[in-house]
């Protein structure tokens, strides 16, 4: 299984990584992206209560629209295996 996740061409640092710079990096641009992510995956009906396969799924085509409808060219997707499909394989 994959996790995607949302970032900016300008932020230098992985939110897979080092989550807090990537964060403070992110607050300092002022883009919030965070917020953005969850606008739109609450949009689509994102819950708690769903397998965590349908959230990540929820994540992923959130991002996409969000990467497709940008036409600042400003955000950008990371995909990466969790350790869990790595364990699995």
């Amino acid at each position: 299984m994959a996790a995607c996740y949302l970032t900016t061409t300008d932020n230098n640092y992985d939110p897979t990584v080092d989550f807090d710079a990537w964060w403070n990096e992110d607050r300092r641009l002022g883009y919030d992206t965070c917020g953005k992510l969850a606008r739109y995956t609450a949009r689509r009906g994102w819950s708690d209560d769903l397998s965590e396969e349908k959230q990540l799924a929820i994540i992923e085509d959130a991002i996409d629209d969000i990467v497709d409808n940008d036409f600042l060219g400003l955000y950008k997707k990371i995909k990466k295996e969790t350790k869990e499909s790595t364990e699995k394989d």
